[in-house]
């Protein structure tokens, strides 16, 4: 499968400067996955830009 990079960006909410898995989403969910979080593209802009990418803040973004 080819990666749609440019396309992916269109969505892509992350503010995180440098990050190398912006676009690449399946770098990008199997990175945060492996440390406990979630990728920015599962938070409101204004709690993505907390950078807190926690399960917690997920349910809390979401009130779950």
């Amino acid at each position: 499968m080819k990666c749609k990079k440019e396309q992916n960006l269109k969505n892509c909410n992350c503010t995180y400067p440098g990050c190398s898995h912006k676009g690449i989403c399946c770098e990008c969910i199997g990175y945060h996955l492996k440390i406990r979080q979630l990728p920015a593209c599962c938070f409101p802009d204004d709690v993505e830009k907390t950078y807190d990418r926690s399960f917690e803040a997920f349910a809390r973004a979401w009130n779950l």
